[in-house]
């Protein structure tokens, strides 16, 4: 109930009809009369952030809130009404998606340049998929929503796709000497990229759940010749190539119906727990690791645990519930901030893009590794 800015609005709520909005607002059309007392209602999957004279007062969680100044104590000190807060107030609440979103998917639009130690500069693509989430709503829409009424899926997949490839290919540069190793480490580079992408996106309030790599296509011809030292090297483990030697007679003594391959299969059964013990042993961790996955939320700066709904670290003070960031040091900023306590960085002041000094191209201001030239940058 209640989205027109022209009426004053009781009831405040938003439901997700399509599911790939992550931020709405009410008003749609910009700041509206809420009624002083309104009720302001938040669902389990939802966040709703308040703001008045374009700056975010505070953030709501999932419940049933009054707008009165119990529930909004610095109203109090910005607002000087002679009728005793009787009176609407013209502001508007950015309602904020909090469920993980799945499936998004990554991708180069035009090759990246990987500098190879044996086939020299190559042109590489890649394909991907990552799990995105909100988890500081306010400073999710002072940096990225802005003024927008509506923040979808689309008006944030270019961004996701810039941002991940400029790190994939600053990861290749320094963590892959040759293409040639590159088969069987798609897991491996997955997690740690996983781990870089999660620094940088957290300056936006966006928390990465799980990132993929579904596919890194070199050009035709250097796929063909991994292809072909990749069949020399099937024979080198001696070890494995018994393993399968061993289960193919397995298969044939199964077809055998006689003595000879009942006694064999009898041999087998003894042998088999030895023979893979490495690939249950492998699974065994494998199950343990998914058990310990589950995330309890910590300080991030004093690492303590701490409720879900916490404002503020109960051990150390540090405020949990982020407005904005130094875009330098990353230091938690008041909504007035001018200049960062920490490294005296301007608020304002924008993040320059490295620009390549072999070849020009432009990238995105931490980026290490020209993604046209493959240089390193300084």
């Amino acid at each position: 109930m209640g989205t027109n800015n022209s009426v004053f609005l009781e009831v405040i709520e938003w439901f997700d009809d399509k599911g790939t909005e992550l931020a709405h607002r009410i008003p749609q059309k910009g700041s509206g009369e809420i009624k002083w007392g309104a009720q302001l209602i938040v669902r389990n999957s939802q966040a709703a952030v308040f703001y008045y004279q374009g700056q975010a007062i505070d953030a709501f969680g999932a419940g049933r809130h009054t707008l009165t100044t119990a529930n909004i104590p610095i109203l109090t000190k910005i607002l000087s009404i002679p009728w005793g807060m009787t009176s609407p107030l013209r502001a508007e609440v950015y309602f904020v998606n909090m469920k993980i979103f799945p499936n998004i998917k990554w991708g180069t639009k035009d090759p990246v340049a990987f500098k190879d130690s044996k086939l020299g500069l190559v042109r590489l693509r890649a394909f991907g998929t990552l799990d995105l989430r909100i988890v500081q709503p306010v400073l999710f829409i002072n940096s990225l929503v802005g003024t927008k009424a509506s923040f979808t899926l689309k008006d944030i997949e270019d961004y996701l796709s810039k941002v991940v490839v400029s790190k994939f290919n600053d990861y290749l540069g320094e963590n892959l000497d040759t293409l040639f190793d590159l088969p069987g480490k798609y897991d491996e580079f997955s997690a740690d990229l996983e781990i870089l992408l999660k620094k940088d996106l957290s300056r936006f309030g966006l928390g990465l759940s799980k990132l993929y790599i579904n596919a890194i296509t070199p050009p035709p011809e250097v796929q063909k010749a991994i292809d072909d030292k990749s069949r020399l090297e099937v024979f080198d483990n001696l070890a494995k190539l018994g393993q399968m030697k061993a289960a193919m007679a397995m298969e044939a003594a199964a077809k055998n119906q006689g003595e000879a391959g009942s006694g064999l299969g009898m041999g087998m059964g003894f042998m088999f727990p030895y023979m893979f013990k490495d690939l249950f042993l492998n699974q065994n961790n494998q199950n343990q690791t998914n058990n310990q996955q589950k995330q309890q939320l910590t300080c991030p700066d004093c690492n303590q645990p701490i409720p879900e709904d916490s404002r503020f670290c109960p051990y150390c003070g540090h405020q949990i519930l982020v407005i904005r960031q130094c875009k330098n040091c990353g230091k938690n900023l008041s909504p007035t901030a001018k200049f960062c306590p920490r490294c005296g960085t301007p608020v304002e002041e924008e993040s320059k893009e490295k620009i390549c000094p072999n070849c020009g191209f432009k990238n995105l201001p931490d980026s290490m590794f020209c993604n046209q030239c493959g240089e390193k940058l300084k």
